[in-house]
């Protein structure tokens, strides 16, 4: 298993960019967070993961597996929507699931390019699928491609970790903006961090 990658350094920068962050760094440990090292299989499992619990998404994903094998472009578009829905998905979501695999085996989407491309570029080219927003493919940048610094607006979690972490009743999009920045160049390991304190450590 793969596990994000971050070191000592990117911790100690945020604790002397946050003292209270760093409390909590100090309180939770060293994180080991699994990660995706194929791009579409972390696409699609991000959107089997969209709005359901993180055990519900194991399950559908075993189901996956068992079902078409290796979850590749080519499984993916060649099983029929109606399998992909049995495996515990909606069919929207089955829908969009089939479409981003015939994307990639049509060249539509360049899985290969995205690498190459800065974090706006890659969500801008993600996002365009349907199925795939902001959200989404801020995931990706960060399971998949382990970009150092990312940290969604659009997540539940990490707004709540946020809130939790500075007792803050209510968190706007400016507030938001003032801690992002702060843990810049490495909001991805801070976003590790709001996770687990928004799950109550």
């Amino acid at each position: 298993m793969e596990i994000f990658r971050y070191t000592q350094a990117e911790l100690d920068y945020l604790r002397a960019r946050d003292e209270i962050l760093g409390r909590a760094i100090d309180r939770i440990g060293v994180i080991e967070r699994p990660v995706h090292r194929d791009i579409f299989s972390a696409l699609v499992s991000s959107i089997v993961a969209q709005q359901i619990s993180g055990a519900a998404a194991r399950t559908v994903w075993n189901r996956l597996e068992a079902r078409l094998g290796a979850i590749t472009p080519e499984t993916v578009q060649a099983a029929a929507v109606e399998d992909i829905q049995q495996c515990g998905v909606s069919m929207r979501k089955a829908t969009y699931i089939k479409g981003i695999g015939e994307a990639v085996v049509s060249g539509a989407l360049d899985l290969a390019a995205l690498p190459d491309l800065p974090d706006e570029d890659v969500i801008a080219r993600l996002s365009s699928l349907h199925g795939i927003g902001v959200w989404t493919a801020e995931m990706v940048l960060i399971f998949a491609m382990q970009r150092p610094d990312v940290v969604s607006w659009g997540d539940l979690g990490i707004r709540r970790g946020m809130m939790r972490l500075y007792g803050l009743e209510t968190l706007d999009r400016p507030t938001f903006e003032h801690y992002r920045q702060r843990y810049s160049p490495y909001g991805s390991i801070a976003s590790l961090y709001l996770w687990r304190i928004a799950a109550g450590e």
